[in-house]
């Protein structure tokens, strides 16, 4: 079996057969295929796609590319919660410690920045001395002992994707649906765990734009998490905006801390409070949504989900120190305001434009394993909603070097649109799919 002729094949639009595509995930775990090969292949998926069947034999060669993990000696529900990615999206470093405090079990197993979105393993990162890189031993010591821990892909598990991940990245073909549906579905079917919330964007600043496509999606893994026996509902939440003010890895810390303190962007609290609900509602500990939300609002207020969330930190090997002087986070040496351009209302903030000018400004990669800036990115001063004059500052960009801000100043400026009357506020959560 060639892999040039799979490659032919799926350029010409054919259907790949599941021996085929098992030769080409054992290839790319065994180096046995080259990465142009596997890139070529990517490109033809992107373009042709994939039927249901496909996707499943893809997603089902993928998780059983390397082992699954057995959580059952650690006790209570596991429950995981996921994001197709968004701007400004740092819902999981805030719902993980509110569900640990409310008595689930979370092994969330995160990625790396996406195109124009960012990743969570690099926002934590960006705490001096935090590892995100956990053996399976010590995972389960994590979650006997704070009940949620946030960690990288390990080496045995779905090591297929990880190779597939890094690749779709520089190719531009990280919106493809089964690709996105094979890569996040792998993972956690690999997890072991027993219920799984996904958060797919919708919008400008996500890779699916329209309510149809993030609706054929979610439906698409949550079948193919019913299909491996995890109980998976989706939310469509909306990304036309950036999520909170925060755009960049330390100052999207900065930004979790304060609302673990009570005091983060509305937007932020209340999207990761009502996924939070949806968790504890597929672990049994909530009667339905309201309950759940009562429960994580509770963990919030107390102060309970900052301390999981301090504990899970020192767990990790990250310096304390840093989540209460927000100075010993690597933040980016200069500044630049971005101010209106005229008297009104902003009407909309662009999201993939702020995500794509912070990935200018080293906050992304361009290539493949290349390192993230944690210090730079961009912080909104306003809001869609907000009234502005000519000449206010819109966002404050952090940034190192004149040659990487000048072109992100243009896309920042160019995100904010500013008219005459202010424009309604969107739900955040648009459907859930179950």
């Amino acid at each position: 079996m060639r892999v040039v002729d799979i490659i032919r094949k799926k350029r010409d639009g054919g259907r790949l057969t599941s021996e085929e595509i098992a030769h080409v995930i054992a290839g790319a775990v065994d180096g046995s295929i080259a990465d142009y090969q596997l890139s070529a292949l990517l490109m033809a998926i992107y373009l042709r796609g994939m039927d249901d069947e496909e996707t499943a034999w893809l997603t089902g060669a993928m998780a059983r590319s390397g082992e699954r993990l057995d959580l059952s000696s650690v006790p209570g529900p596991k429950v995981d919660k996921h994001s197709t990615g968004g701007v400004g999206d740092k819902t999981s470093l805030v719902l993980a410690p509110l569900a640990a405090a409310c008595g689930l079990v979370v092994p969330m197993m995160s990625g790396r920045g996406l195109g124009h979105t960012g990743g969570t393993l690099d926002k934590l990162e960006s705490i001096p001395g935090l590892s995100v890189d956990l053996d399976e031993a010590r995972l389960k010591d994590g979650l006997r002992r704070i009940g949620c821990v946030v960690m990288g892909q390990t080496a045995s598990l779905a090591p297929a994707d990880r190779t597939l991940y890094a690749l779709r990245d520089v190719t531009g073909t990280v919106e493809s649906l089964p690709l996105i549906t094979a890569s996040i579905m792998s993972k956690k079917i690999a997890e072991g765990i027993d219920g799984l919330v996904l958060d797919v964007k919708v919008g400008r600043g996500a890779f699916m734009k329209t309510a149809e496509a993030a609706r054929a999606l979610a439906r698409s893994m949550v079948a193919a998490g019913a299909e491996a026996g995890v109980r998976t509902e989706a939310l469509l939440t909306s990304m036309d905006a950036p999520l909170g003010r925060a755009v960049g890895n330390a100052l999207e810390v900065v930004e979790c801390v304060a609302t673990l303190s009570g005091c983060g962007p509305r937007d932020l609290e209340d999207l990761s409070v009502r996924l939070t609900a949806q968790m504890l509602l597929i672990g049994g500990l909530a009667m339905d949504v309201p309950d759940g939300e009562r429960q994580a609002r509770r963990a919030l207020s107390s102060g309970a989900g900052l301390g999981k969330f301090r504990e899970m930190v020192a767990f990790q090997g990250g310096d304390l120190r840093a989540l209460d002087e927000p100075d010993r986070l690597p933040v980016g040496p200069q500044r630049e305001m971005v101010t209106a351009s005229r008297t009104g209302f902003v009407v909309a903030v662009d999201a993939e434009a702020i995500g794509r000018a912070t990935v200018l400004l080293g906050a992304g990669r361009d290539t493949a394993g290349a390192a993230v800036d944690h210090g730079v990115g961009a912080l909104l001063l306003c809001k869609p909603g907000d009234r502005v004059s000519a000449g206010e500052p819109l966002v404050e960009l952090y940034y190192r070097g004149e040659e990487r801000v000048t072109p992100a100043r243009r896309l920042a400026a160019e995100a904010f649109v500013i008219g005459d009357e202010p424009p309604a506020a969107p739900p955040l959560v648009l459907e859930v799919i179950r």
